[in-house]
């Protein structure tokens, strides 16, 4: 199931919408496809570089994503969210302006309390990893 239209699932319009779309996703996980990467106005570049740890920005919006289709509460979508810290990061890259094939953003659900979960996330370009770690959310709805 491929989900095209990814700002209507996450907080972010316009160049700050660093997916291109949802490839997959079940109750726990999901993958989803990027290139914005590569955009030269790209707006997480800094020095007209794209560093590696801007993809803990990209896995953010996957896990966005993966929480509004699936819900917080059954059948309740998540409207808004917080990304309360990241944890574990290792980076493989420096940086992913350099990349040319598309990113694979991954993410599976470790942890759901209430309002709060903790992500494990990747980002890969074909089989290399670029980056991993974890991240933790804090959800509300409407």
């Amino acid at each position: 199931m491929s989900v095209g239209n990814i700002e209507a699932l996450i907080p972010h319009s316009g160049a700050m919408c660093l997916l291109s779309e949802v490839v997959h996703h079940d109750p726990k996980t999901i993958l989803c496809r990027a290139t914005s990467h590569r955009l030269p106005d790209n707006p997480l570049r800094c020095d007209n570089r794209l560093p590696a740890l801007a993809g803990i920005e990209y896995a953010a919006q996957a896990v966005a994503a993966h929480c509004t289709l699936v819900g917080s509460v059954p059948g309740e979508p998540v409207r808004r969210g917080l990304l309360a810290g990241a944890r574990a990061v290792t980076l493989h890259a420096t940086r992913l302006d350099n990349i040319d094939a598309a990113l694979s953003v991954r993410a599976r659900r470790l942890v759901a309390d209430g309002p709060r979960y903790l992500y494990a996330f990747t980002l890969e370009a074909g089989e290399q990893r670029l980056l991993e770690g974890r991240i933790a959310v804090v959800v509300s709805g409407p």
